[in-house]
Protein backbone atom coordinates (compact mmCIF):
# COMPACT_ATOMS: atom_id res chain seq x y z
CA UNK A 1 0.00 0.00 0.00
CA UNK A 2 1.25 3.45 -0.85
CA UNK A 3 -0.06 6.58 0.82
CA UNK A 4 -0.45 9.06 -2.04
CA UNK A 5 -1.21 12.22 -0.08
CA UNK A 6 -2.79 13.65 3.02
CA UNK A 7 -6.40 14.21 2.02
CA UNK A 8 -7.68 15.99 5.11
CA UNK A 9 -7.15 16.73 8.79
CA UNK A 10 -10.01 16.96 11.27
CA UNK A 11 -10.28 19.06 14.39
CA UNK A 12 -13.03 18.18 16.86
CA UNK A 13 -14.82 21.29 18.17
CA UNK A 14 -17.61 21.90 20.67
CA UNK A 15 -19.12 24.86 18.82
CA UNK A 16 -18.70 24.86 15.04
CA UNK A 17 -19.95 28.42 14.57
CA UNK A 18 -17.48 29.78 17.13
CA UNK A 19 -14.61 27.75 15.63
CA UNK A 20 -15.52 28.93 12.13
CA UNK A 21 -15.26 32.57 13.21
CA UNK A 22 -11.71 32.03 14.48
CA UNK A 23 -10.53 30.03 11.47
CA UNK A 24 -12.17 32.32 8.92
CA UNK A 25 -11.67 35.73 10.53
CA UNK A 26 -8.36 35.24 12.33
CA UNK A 27 -6.64 32.83 9.94
CA UNK A 28 -8.35 34.01 6.77
CA UNK A 29 -9.50 30.59 5.58
CA UNK A 30 -12.20 30.52 2.91
CA UNK A 31 -15.04 28.10 3.54
CA UNK A 32 -15.25 25.44 0.84
CA UNK A 33 -18.45 23.88 2.14
CA UNK A 34 -20.66 22.95 5.06
CA UNK A 35 -22.30 19.56 5.40
CA UNK A 36 -23.87 17.18 7.87
CA UNK A 37 -22.82 13.54 7.75
CA UNK A 38 -25.70 11.74 9.44
CA UNK A 39 -23.88 8.40 9.32
CA UNK A 40 -21.02 9.83 11.41
CA UNK A 41 -23.26 12.15 13.49
CA UNK A 42 -21.23 15.24 12.65
CA UNK A 43 -21.60 18.73 11.21
CA UNK A 44 -18.56 19.84 9.23
CA UNK A 45 -16.98 23.02 7.88
CA UNK A 46 -14.42 22.20 5.18
CA UNK A 47 -11.54 24.41 4.06
CA UNK A 48 -8.49 23.90 1.85
CA UNK A 49 -4.94 24.86 2.67
CA UNK A 50 -3.15 24.07 -0.56
CA UNK A 51 -4.21 20.57 -1.61
CA UNK A 52 -5.05 19.44 1.94
CA UNK A 53 -8.52 19.90 3.38
CA UNK A 54 -9.01 21.01 6.96
CA UNK A 55 -12.30 20.04 8.57
CA UNK A 56 -13.78 21.45 11.75
CA UNK A 57 -16.19 18.82 13.06
CA UNK A 58 -18.92 19.20 15.63
CA UNK A 59 -20.93 16.31 17.07
CA UNK A 60 -24.65 16.25 16.27
CA UNK A 61 -25.31 13.57 18.89
CA UNK A 62 -23.84 12.87 22.33
CA UNK A 63 -23.17 9.26 21.32
CA UNK A 64 -21.02 10.18 18.29
CA UNK A 65 -17.30 9.42 18.23
CA UNK A 66 -16.55 13.14 18.09
CA UNK A 67 -18.62 13.81 21.23
CA UNK A 68 -16.89 10.94 23.03
CA UNK A 69 -13.49 12.27 21.96
CA UNK A 70 -14.25 15.78 23.23
CA UNK A 71 -15.64 14.42 26.50
CA UNK A 72 -12.47 12.39 27.08
CA UNK A 73 -9.75 14.65 25.64
CA UNK A 74 -11.29 18.04 24.94
CA UNK A 75 -11.29 19.82 21.61
CA UNK A 76 -8.38 19.19 19.30
CA UNK A 77 -6.77 17.21 16.54
CA UNK A 78 -9.00 14.20 15.86
CA UNK A 79 -8.19 12.50 12.57
CA UNK A 80 -5.81 12.29 9.64
CA UNK A 81 -7.01 10.94 6.31
CA UNK A 82 -4.60 9.55 3.73
CA UNK A 83 -5.47 9.09 0.07
CA UNK A 84 -4.80 5.63 -1.40
CA UNK A 85 -5.53 4.06 -4.79
CA UNK A 86 -8.02 1.52 -3.44
CA UNK A 87 -9.37 1.35 0.11
CA UNK A 88 -10.43 -2.30 -0.14
CA UNK A 89 -6.97 -3.34 -1.32
CA UNK A 90 -5.35 -1.29 1.45
CA UNK A 91 -7.55 -2.94 4.11
CA UNK A 92 -6.69 -6.38 2.75
CA UNK A 93 -2.99 -5.58 2.78
CA UNK A 94 -3.12 -4.35 6.38
CA UNK A 95 -4.92 -7.52 7.45
CA UNK A 96 -2.26 -9.69 5.76
CA UNK A 97 0.28 -7.81 7.90
CA UNK A 98 -1.71 -8.77 10.99
CA UNK A 99 -3.12 -5.29 11.60
CA UNK A 100 -6.47 -5.30 13.38
CA UNK A 101 -8.49 -2.64 11.53
CA UNK A 102 -11.49 -0.73 12.86
CA UNK A 103 -13.40 -1.18 9.60
CA UNK A 104 -13.48 -4.44 7.68
CA UNK A 105 -15.15 -2.92 4.61
CA UNK A 106 -15.13 0.62 3.23
CA UNK A 107 -17.78 3.13 4.25
CA UNK A 108 -19.23 5.56 1.70
CA UNK A 109 -19.65 9.31 1.95
CA UNK A 110 -19.73 12.13 -0.60
CA UNK A 111 -18.33 10.16 -3.49
CA UNK A 112 -15.55 8.64 -1.41
CA UNK A 113 -14.89 5.23 0.00
CA UNK A 114 -13.13 5.39 3.33
CA UNK A 115 -12.15 3.17 6.22
CA UNK A 116 -10.85 3.76 9.70
CA UNK A 117 -7.81 1.58 10.08
CA UNK A 118 -5.57 1.50 13.16
CA UNK A 119 -7.10 2.11 16.54
CA UNK A 120 -5.84 5.51 17.78
CA UNK A 121 -3.73 4.04 20.59
CA UNK A 122 -1.75 2.13 17.94
CA UNK A 123 -0.83 5.30 16.00
CA UNK A 124 0.17 7.72 18.76
CA UNK A 125 -3.41 8.63 19.72
CA UNK A 126 -4.52 9.62 16.21
CA UNK A 127 -7.53 8.17 14.43
CA UNK A 128 -6.37 7.23 10.93
CA UNK A 129 -8.48 6.93 7.81
CA UNK A 130 -7.75 5.71 4.30
CA UNK A 131 -9.76 7.20 1.46
CA UNK A 132 -10.27 6.90 -2.27
CA UNK A 133 -12.67 8.67 -4.64
CA UNK A 134 -13.34 12.33 -5.20
CA UNK A 135 -15.03 14.57 -2.63
CA UNK A 136 -18.44 15.73 -3.87
CA UNK A 137 -20.95 17.61 -1.69
CA UNK A 138 -23.78 16.57 -4.03
CA UNK A 139 -23.06 12.91 -3.29
CA UNK A 140 -23.85 13.36 0.43
CA UNK A 141 -27.58 12.95 -0.04
CA UNK A 142 -27.21 9.86 -2.22
CA UNK A 143 -24.69 8.30 0.18
CA UNK A 144 -26.96 8.90 3.17
CA UNK A 145 -29.95 7.41 1.36
CA UNK A 146 -27.84 4.36 0.41
CA UNK A 147 -26.88 3.85 4.06
CA UNK A 148 -30.52 3.59 5.16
Amino acid sequence: MKLKAIDHLCIAVKDLDKARRAYEEDLGLDLDGLYVAESEKIRVARYYVGDVALELIEATSPDSEVAKFIEKRGEGFFLISYRVDDVEDALAELRTKGVRTIDQQPRHLMGNRYAFVHFPKELCGVLTELLDGEFDYDEERADEEQAH
